[in-house]
């Protein structure tokens, strides 16, 4: 892995959390916690948009912190569960 992908993996993985936790309204978690998120949802999303449903949003920059957010979003839902429970 280059320093260039690490780069790019840390930058999406943080404009993911963070978009997915101001969604969530649940405030923001600081930047290493939005990127933990970010990186975690990005492969829960594309597990569950590419095994799952079989949907593909496209390659680039976009379709990764899309497919990032919507998997942050459903890590933050169930933390949230299991929070509460």
């Amino acid at each position: 892995m280059t320093m260039e992908s690490l780069l790019i993996i840390l930058v999406i993985g943080a404009i993911a959390g963070w978009l997915a936790s101001m969604i969530m309204k649940g405030g923001g978690l600081g930047l290493l916690g939005d990127i933990v998120v970010g990186i975690v949802g990005a492969f829960v999303g594309s597990f569950v948009l590419g095994r799952l449903l079989g949907v593909s949003l496209g390659g680039g920059m976009l379709g990764s912190i899309v497919t990032a957010v919507i998997g942050a979003i459903i890590v933050l839902a169930l933390v949230r569960l299991i929070k509460r429970a």
